[in-house]
């Protein structure tokens, strides 16, 4: 079983590389934005609670992100792994998710992180808020709020997997391509661990 994270600053091509990486892997697909997203779409409770913190840029409360994520990865059943995008973001969601993983002895292989520019993610950010109609991206005080909870709460995330030799690196500017395969190479070598 290969569970993996895709990780990386918001901007960072997560939403654009998971879906090569699940057909290639045969993966579950969670991303924490788009379960948020059918949430809101569907007016649960937890949509609600969620678009409150997402509205002004700040991260889901932990809990109620590993709720939405248990919920997920139990409705999805058998399949050859995950791929985790956007989550987790801070340490308490990483214990969470590999105490969770544990009980399925499926643990975590490795966490990619996606590499990119500051710059070139405010960048992407704004095109993407034009593009897929994102009002949470559109705003220059909510893409600083993003980056500076990304640096503050979440990239703490990769030195947790760093410690467990769960980590891997890839330069997240270039050919879509060249990423993906670079990508595929990281996860290949995990896979001999």
């Amino acid at each position: 079983m290969i569970n993996l994270i895709l990780f990386g600053p918001p901007g960072a091509g997560k939403g654009t590389q998971s879906p090569k990486l699940i057909e290639k892997y045969s993966l579950i697909h969670i991303s924490t934005g788009d379960l948020f997203r059918k949430h809101l779409k569907e007016g649960t409770p937890l949509g609600k609670l969620a678009q409150e913190f997402m509205n002004k840029g700040n991260l889901v409360p932990d809990q109620l992100v590993i709720d939405m994520v248990d919920e997920k990865i139990s409705e999805s059943g058998n399949s050859q792994g995950t791929i985790f995008d956007g989550f987790p973001r801070t340490i308490p969601q990483a214990e969470a998710l590999d105490k969770f993983l544990a009980k399925k002895n499926a643990p975590i292989k490795v966490l990619i992180e996606l590499v990119v520019p500051e710059p070139e993610l405010r960048k992407r950010l704004a095109e993407r808020a034009l593009k897929e109609n994102r009002p949470d991206d559109a705003k220059p005080e909510v893409i600083d709020n993003r980056i500076a909870v990304y640096k503050a709460e979440t990239v703490a995330v990769a030195e947790y997997y760093k410690q467990k030799n769960k980590y891997a690196s890839v330069i997240g500017v270039g050919n879509v391509e060249e990423i993906f395969q670079n990508i595929c190479r990281e996860i290949d070598k995990s896979l001999l661990l």
